[in-house]
């Protein structure tokens, strides 16, 4: 009873949840990294992302204490600020081992009768019957309850700064210039081999068609090096012609597998019908298959594009690493290994160069569901 047509499989909510499962897993983290990009690198090495809407109690970066030294009362007192307004302090030290030790407004003895309080506001008075001018100023660590804090610094910093080493816009701009042609180029050419080895007779067609599905398991890592040296040897070098060219290599073998695939499954009596009213395989394959085949063609778009965009290997062996060669991602490797502690800067670079492939795959996912064919044979 359990197969009567009609009576969904107990399976269906196991699939329903495992679809769940990955999704969550991959929207937290990108949601995560989302917040990061907009919050300033304190805040994030503080508290987690999770915890940016709401008040973050946190212990501030040691300050050495400075300013002008003012005699007041047979005192001598230097006064100053622990950090900008909007925090309030809810205990401070002057000993990495006891950064808590003092509620604010509690006054510290320092060594040679040197006083120093901190207010609620992050304020200090320090003082003492003596010049302080030879005196080595103590530090303060402070835990202090910080609001919550946004900024579009960060993306301003990433896609434009002048300084070197943090802008990734002409990387941004580098790998637009490799990815899409890229992509266009191998739907392009094998747009033509698939119909060819789909609907056109000629001898030695299946063993083509064999050996495409061939090329399907070879590595590229193998033919990296050996197509560098043709590179050069035909003299074209490294370069972006160098690059479209290897991609359309590498990507040519799953492009045919899966248009040619997609291509033979058409009804046979369009072709057939079409070729009765005299239209030549030029016309059936511009005029018929290929809008009949946009599915397969966006499919295969995605899966290029998000190949070339997150590329590193090819890009650095027919590209090159200098500045105004190198992609997105040989630009955040270096900015992990120049800039590890920036957070913020980090996240930010991340979340544009994962927002580009986002507005890709979901403007054209929804070809990969369409029925185009419906209704087309009676």
């Amino acid at each position: 009873m359990s197969q009567i047509a009609g009576r969904k499989s107990g399976l269906v909510w196991a699939v329903h949840l495992s679809a769940f499962a990955l999704v969550l897993l991959w929207v937290i983290p990108t949601l995560g990294l989302l917040v990061s990009s907009f919050r300033t690198g304190d805040q994030i090495v503080g508290s987690g992302w999770w915890e940016a809407v709401g008040t973050q109690v946190q212990q501030l970066p040691a300050v050495r204490l400075g300013g002008d030294e003012v005699a007041r009362d047979g005192v001598f007192v230097i006064e100053g600020q622990l950090f900008a307004a909007g925090a309030e302090v809810s205990a401070w030290g002057t000993s990495s081992v006891a950064p808590e030790a003092y509620a604010p407004g509690a006054v510290a003895d320092l060594d040679g009768g040197v006083t120093l309080t901190v207010a609620v506001d992050g304020g200090y008075v320090l003082s003492s019957p003596s010049t302080m001018a030879d005196l080595r100023m103590p530090r303060v660590f402070a835990t202090a309850a910080t609001p919550p804090e946004f900024t579009f610094e960060n993306y301003g910093t990433v896609i434009a700064s002048p300084l070197a080493g943090q802008s990734i816009g002409q990387a941004f701009l580098n790998t637009l210039t490799v990815a899409i042609p890229a992509t266009i180029i191998p739907i392009l050419v094998a747009a033509f081999a698939a119909y060819a080895l789909a609907w056109m007779e000629f001898p030695g067609r299946a063993l083509l068609v064999a050996f495409v599905v061939g090329l399907l398991v070879v590595p590229l890592q193998l033919a990296l090096i050996p197509l560098l040296q043709f590179h050069n040897w035909i003299g074209i070098g490294k370069g972006y012609l160098g690059i479209w060219l290897a991609h359309t290599g590498f990507g040519l073998p799953l492009a045919i597998y899966l248009l040619r695939n997609y291509m033979i499954g058409l009804p046979r009596d369009i072709i057939e019908n079409a070729r009765v009213d005299g239209a030549t395989d030029f016309q059936i394959f511009t005029r018929i298959v290929l809008p009949l085949s946009f599915p397969a063609l966006a499919s295969f778009a995605i899966f290029q594009f998000l190949w070339t965009w997150n590329d590193l290997l090819v890009a650095l062996v027919f590209l090159g690493t200098g500045n105004d060669q190198q992609v997105l991602t040989g630009n955040l490797v270096n900015l992990m290994g120049s800039r590890g502690g920036d957070w913020e800067i980090l996240s930010a670079s991340a979340f544009v160069s994962i927002l580009v492939p986002l507005v890709v795959f979901f403007s054209l996912q929804r070809f990969l569901v369409r029925g185009l064919l419906a209704g087309s044979v009676k």
